[in-house]
């Protein structure tokens, strides 16, 4: 049975709602503070929700914003996912997946003049693994080297959100000793994993990860920057449907 997805502003999530996003960081990470945690939510614009059809209850969510930074004295957006995490009994359901997606492809839509990307920070490989999955172009990456327009755009928002905690020189936000770090057995990289170049790359550009270490990350928004994977998990949208559907 498949979960539902559903974009929330942040402003019209209700009490529960949060308890129960809480519950799930408790669950999937350690050193969770809810203090730390409420004060990350209230920046963010929106919850990616996704929740059992019959019991209503919280299974996922991804929260989002959107950024604005000037890179070379222009202007550019980006789409923040920010906290994201899917109950371990649904790993494997594309809800948050499809529902994150049409959002994206929303935004696409609803600014189609401006220097879009998305912003991810991968704190665990399954996060960065996402990117070769459901995106042609993306930084950085094992099999090329990131050209310098992606390095400035990345170093650009990196610096914007994280003025304190970035590494230029690694791409990676540094974890403070107040940073929640995934528990053991929710992305641990075996020598089984590590098969995987997209997993190896990762492992090497992020060693710090165990401690919460989040290697920055950048894919161009645009609906032909989508892999057919992609587009499979999304389903096909008419441009006048993404908005309606994430919304």
């Amino acid at each position: 049975m498949s979960l539902l997805g559903r974009l929330v502003p942040v402003a019209d999530l209700s009490p529960q709602a949060r308890g129960q996003m809480l519950d799930l960081m408790h669950r999937h990470y350690a050193n969770v503070d809810a203090n730390a945690f409420a004060a990350d939510l209230a920046e963010k614009q929106w919850a990616v929700c996704v929740r059992h059809p019959e019991t209503k209850q919280l299974c996922g969510f991804s929260t989002q914003m959107l950024l604005d930074a000037v890179v070379e004295d222009r202007p550019v957006k980006a789409l923040f996912s920010g906290d994201t995490i899917v109950d371990r009994q649904y790993w494997g359901d594309q809800a948050l997946t499809r529902a994150s997606g049409r959002f994206a492809l929303s935004l696409i839509d609803e600014y189609p003049e401006a220097e879009l990307y998305w912003f991810l920070i991968a704190q665990g490989y399954k996060t960065y693994r996402f990117l070769p999955v459901f995106f042609h172009e993306f930084y950085p990456r094992h099999d090329a080297v990131t050209p310098p327009h992606a390095r400035r755009v990345i170093d650009a928002l990196a610096r914007h959100k994280y003025p304190e905690g970035y590494d230029s020189a690694a791409g990676v936000i540094r974890a403070s000793v107040k940073q929640y770090r995934l528990r053991e057995g929710i992305a641990d990289i075996t020598p089984e994993r590590l098969r995987d170049p997209h997993v190896r790359y990762f492992a090497e550009r992020n060693p710090g990860h165990t401690r919460g270490d989040e290697l920055c990350c950048l894919a161009p928004l645009a609906q032909s920057n989508f892999t057919p994977a992609a587009y499979r998990v999304i389903g096909p949208r008419g441009p006048n449907q993404h908005a309606e559907d994430a919304h």
